[in-house]
């Protein structure tokens, strides 16, 4: 079983930067990939960014990229998307979530398990 919780504060102002922190519950940690999704108000979730177990690669969306960066700490089991550049079109829900293995997926319906979701607000 694996436990995730978001935790951050998700306001901010054009062109300003966020952090938002995904803390795992889990023993093995290390064996997790690791994603964040957004979901716009009453559209499915989508891919931001992902991390594999293996920590040597990352990979992201077009529209975040040179943007936002996805790390992770393995000792803390923890997990960041450090959004900077926001724009207005950043505004969503953003959900973190976790599969074990070295596999991730485009399709959040495959993962063991999911945040509860912060809401990121970005002014114009």
């Amino acid at each position: 079983h694996v436990h995730v919780v978001e935790s951050g504060v998700g306001l901010a102002q054009a062109r300003g930067l966020l952090r938002l922190s995904c803390a795992v519950s889990v023993r093995t940690f290390l064996t997790y990939s690791m994603v964040w999704f957004l979901q716009a108000p009453v559209l499915k979730r989508e891919f931001v960014s992902a991390i594999p177990w293996s920590d040597i690669q990352t990979y992201y969306a077009d529209p975040v990229k040179g943007r936002f960066t996805i790390s992770r700490d393995n000792a803390k089991n923890t997990v960041y998307l450090q959004m900077n550049s926001l724009k207005p079109e950043d505004t969503a829900v953003y959900y973190c979530g976790a599969i074990y293995g070295s596999r991730w997926y485009m399709d959040f319906r495959k993962y063991d398990a999911w945040g509860q979701g912060t809401q990121v607000t970005v002014s114009s």
